[in-house]
């Protein structure tokens, strides 16, 4: 079994605003660690496929950071895509590129914006969806879910197909708070956390079935700017599950974050004895539940707050409660209307 890995690094969010940027999106920053997200993805799987076995995908604006964050990537496994065409087609490249260079290669695709907190339990379900792959499963990894969370997609596996493997019944979309609460309770359930391993050849074969004008753009040497935009979910995993019943789930439990929005931060970082997740020069005093973090050098202090984001990040200074620090998107929308690109 020849194991790659493949880095998704196209994503620009809005969610970490004024941190992130057009040209820094958030897969860029050291939000959990003191090293990149991206840069945490690298390490996190290299005893599983070296430097030499690990591909990025990303778009033009973002070729030189990935650079940057990752120096040991070999230059020709930076796939830099014309266009963002969403994640089929950037997977289907990577499927390409990958089987030129290893007619074999078995392919674990990873978010690059994620982060886990028990690394070795991580691999160790990539490595069983991994052999459970090769008979030409398309596996992906249920997240068990820590609460009733209606902003994720869920996964609903049945029957066990192998030790710790099983099939996947349906994909489910994003359920109200009521439905969300009956997931957490029932073991059927899990979080999509998009996270694959399949076979490159086994991937291209249901992209020639499911998606052909991708299959055909990305064999044929055609032009990817012309291809649909489509996630692999809605174009190939979802079709397969109620077509040849081919997809297959390993489920786990590492400590699994997408590091969504500040909000998000005290789960993945070290807090202070008031549960306040800090960083640079700064003074919390009496504040609870707080994300304060100076990233340009200069001292923010904060007193009495509670359950509030405070961001420095030098030209800009972001202040919203944790409870809707999704509301950040609004920020960017509104610097947007306003002509104030210098900003993004």
């Amino acid at each position: 079994m020849s194991l790659h890995a493949v880095i998704l690094a196209g994503g620009s969010g809005t969610r970490f605003w004024p941190l992130s940027r057009a040209k820094k999106p958030k897969q860029f920053l050291a939000l959990a660690t003191g090293r990149p997200l991206i840069a945490e993805t690298f390490l996190r799987v290299e005893p599983l496929s070296s430097s030499a076995r690990t591909w990025v995908v990303c778009g033009k604006d973002h070729a030189a950071a990935v650079r940057a964050a990752l120096p040991n990537l070999p230059e020709p496994h930076l796939v830099v895509e014309p266009v963002a065409r969403n994640t089929a087609p950037a997977i289907g490249l990577a499927c390409v590129h990958a089987l030129r260079e290893d007619p074999d290669a078995t392919l674990m695709v990873l978010p690059s914006d994620h982060h886990i907190a028990r690394p070795d339990a991580f691999r160790d379900a990539l490595q069983t969806a991994a052999r459970a792959c090769q008979g030409g499963d398309l596996l992906t990894l249920g997240i068990k879910p820590a609460r009733p969370e209606t902003g994720y997609g869920y996964l609903r596996r049945g029957a066990e197909k192998s030790p710790g493997v099983f099939a996947v019944e349906a994909f489910v979309e994003k359920p109200d708070a009521a439905t969300a609460q009956q997931y957490v309770r029932d073991p059927a359930y899990a979080w999509n956390a998009g996270i694959f391993v399949f076979r490159a050849d086994a991937m291209l074969d249901a992209l020639r079935r499911h998606l052909p004008a991708v299959h055909a753009g990305l064999t044929a040497a055609g032009d990817f700017a012309a291809l649909p935009s489509i996630s692999i979910d809605y174009g190939v995993m979802e079709p397969e599950s109620k077509g040849s019943g081919r997809i297959a789930l390993v489920p786990g439990d590492f400590g699994w974050s997408d590091v969504g929005s500040f909000a998000a931060l005290p789960e993945v970082r070290q807090l202070d004895a008031r549960g306040n997740a800090l960083s640079g020069d700064t003074l919390a005093i009496d504040c609870d539940g707080c994300v304060v973090l100076a990233e340009a050098g200069r001292l923010v202090a904060a007193v009495g707050l509670e359950g509030v984001c405070v961001i420095d990040a030098g030209d800009a200074v972001l202040v919203v409660p944790r409870d809707r620090a999704q509301d950040v998107r609004a920020v960017v929308d509104a610097l947007k209307a306003s002509g104030r690109f210098e900003r993004l």
